[in-house]
């Protein structure tokens, strides 16, 4: 499923306020504040991220008309931007998706796989990450690097290993029979397509980006 999304220079303030934001520059683009502006305008946070990069190199005029007017102003820039999200679309903020299509992929990875459930699909990424470093075995409560993750992503270690053993079920090789009656099995099913079957560097590379969610 895709959205189509349009880009206008106001959005360029909203980016410059978090890019101005200490220590000033270039932010991972998977750092909260960049995945909240991406769902936010329905952008990919790969696109703001080239976008920001562009603040750095300041080589679009309508960048550097807005560092001249905000860049050692936070302020003034802060102002800016509450007025826009006040005035944005008069109610109308639908009118601003015409032009470059976008996935909204990224927007379903961020939100729970179910009702009353904390893991969202970024939380499997990466457990399906640790997954690739462990034995069945070592998939308990008890292995530090299980307590670990699940401080870091702000669930308990008993939520980890069920999408641990849940993945288990995804994968070919231990030919697990049936599959378990949880409301995780669709999501791990649908994180094992994308990821489980290529190169586990790439995910590796992949996971360590998404942590910067959960670090900032």
């Amino acid at each position: 499923m895709a959205r189509n999304a349009k880009w206008i220079d106001d959005y360029w303030l909203l980016l410059m306020q978090i890019y101005l934001q200490k220590p000033v520059g270039v932010k991972p683009k998977y750092c909260r504040s960049m995945v909240d502006l991406s769902l936010e305008l329905h952008i990919a946070p790969q696109a703001l991220y080239k976008r920001m990069c562009q603040i750095a190199r300041l080589k679009v005029p309508r960048i550097e008309y807005i560092w001249k007017t905000y860049g050692n102003n936070p302020q003034k820039l802060a102002r800016a931007v509450s007025l826009w999200r006040e005035m944005r679309g008069y109610g109308h903020a639908e009118e601003f998706y015409d032009g470059v299509e976008v996935s909204e992929t990224f927007e379903r990875d961020f939100k729970p796989v179910a009702d009353n459930s904390r893991i969202t699909p970024v939380m499997i990424i990466l457990i399906l990450d640790l997954y690739f470093r462990l034995t069945p075995i070592t998939m308990a409560t008890e292995t530090p690097e299980v307590g670990e993750l699940a401080k870091q992503i702000g669930v308990s270690p008993a939520e980890v290993v069920e999408v641990l053993e849940t993945l288990q079920y995804c994968d070919p090789y231990l030919k697990r029979k049936g599959k378990p009656d949880n409301k995780l099995y669709q999501a791990c099913v649908d994180v094992w397509r994308r990821f489980g079957n290529g190169e586990t560097a790439e995910l590796e590379d992949y996971a360590a980006q998404l942590k910067e969610y959960f670090n900032s």
